[in-house]
């Protein structure tokens, strides 16, 4: 499984490098103080509200409901939450105050709105999002649950950070050419760890259905051994940045089957009918993990990677006779970059686990050709777009 970066755990609080650029050069040196104080207060508000880890709340039995000592540790995450994007709601209105019926800043110039208008929707949103959350935690159906209530409270707070980052590309895109990947702070943290998760999840499916293969041709002796085995595989899953970064109801699921496996590992004579419903279970409950592709913020990412892994295989098909060290290395690189796109496509992912293992850079003659084809090919499968 591929190790995580630390960024991928610790999203920046500060504005990004492209994001003063562009503060810098506004004309406006007032307007784009008042900017930036906002954009501050937003990567403030993006960092604050970053995913919880959740670790520390599971628990195997899913049918209880959150007793005192639950509601005592979530009591400051709901009411941070809610400060979190007071803070960010109080510089907008101190910077930013409505505007007059009539005012120029209210008009819609050249079919883009201007920064305040972007920023006056976004805090209607965030305070309507407060209002929402204030009504889930005063729902029976949700607060009766602990695993309903975690979501809950997770949800609300991703809503909330997906906000404060459109806000910011929204209007930072107003006066620039830009993209979230410049100006959004901890946008690329947050795109590694959904790497992450499909890439590792990826991973864990194919030990699962090997598993599951095993379970099948297993001895009656031999079941025992596969459920100790497969806790082992689990509990390793466990402790990787992917798991850390599931959404609560489907770390229910994997916390309700772990249960199971272990309960299986300590019987003496389990049965291989239990174990091989466990596995099964457990299987397409990660293959359905793969639904992490249509977030849109991977989506973007994959377009991305697949334009740019596109360009460098053209070019190096091109130099394959002319200059084949050139064409090696770009063939080398674009299956590096490639890697991000891992968890996409099992045959893909086939074709990256090899080039991990072999000296790309090294080809030559038809062996670099032909894998450059092959390349092109499995990029060309790739649904996208």
């Amino acid at each position: 499984m591929p190790p995580v970066s630390a960024d991928a755990e610790n999203p920046q609080a500060s504005l990004t490098p492209r994001l003063e650029e562009i503060l810098q050069a506004h004309p406006d040196g007032a307007f784009a103080g008042r900017l930036r104080k906002v954009y501050a207060a937003a990567a403030q508000a993006i960092a604050r509200l970053s995913d919880m880890d959740l670790v520390k709340y599971e628990t195997p039995v899913v049918d209880s409901s959150p007793d005192l000592s639950l509601w005592e540790e979530m009591a400051p995450v709901i009411r941070d939450t809610v400060m979190d994007v007071n803070a960010l709601l109080n510089v907008i209105r101190e910077q930013f105050p409505a505007q007059p019926a009539g005012n120029l800043a209210d008009l819609v110039l050249g079919g883009t709105k201007d920064p305040g208008m972007l920023m006056h929707d976004a805090m209607t949103q965030l305070a309507q999002g407060i209002t929402q959350l204030g009504e889930a935690m005063r729902n029976p159906s949700v607060v009766s649950d602990r695993w309903t209530l975690l979501a809950e409270i997770q949800r609300f707070r991703s809503s909330f950070r997906e906000r404060v980052s459109s806000l910011v590309f929204e209007t930072a895109s107003t006066l620039g050419e830009v993209t979230r990947a410049q100006v959004v702070p901890g946008h690329e943290a947050e795109v590694k760890a959904a790497v992450t998760v499909r890439a590792i999840s990826a991973d864990l499916g194919r030990i699962l259905t090997a598993r599951l293969n095993k379970v099948r041709e297993a001895e009656a002796q031999d079941v025992q051994w596969n459920a100790q085995q497969l806790q082992t595989e689990m509990d390793a899953f466990g402790r990787t940045a992917a798991y850390r970064n599931l959404r609560a109801q489907d770390k229910r699921h994997i916390v309700e089957m772990r249960a199971e496996v272990g309960r299986l590992a300590i019987l003496a004579n389990p049965s291989r009918e239990e174990l091989l419903k466990v596995v099964s279970e457990l299987e397409t409950f990660v293959r359905g993990l793969s639904a992490v592709n249509q977030r849109q913020i991977l989506i973007i990412h994959d377009r991305e990677v697949w334009a740019s892994c596109g360009v460098k295989l053209e070019r190096a098909l091109s130099l394959v006779d002319e200059d084949a060290p050139v064409s090696a290395r770009l063939l080398a690189e674009a299956a590096a970059a490639a890697q991000a796109l891992y968890g996409r496509a099992s045959d893909m992912d086939a074709f990256l686990r090899k080039a991990r293992k072999q000296p790309l850079a090294q080809l030559t003659g038809p062996e670099l050709g032909a894998t450059i084809e092959v390349f092109q090919g499995l990029l060309a499968q790739l649904d996208v777009m």
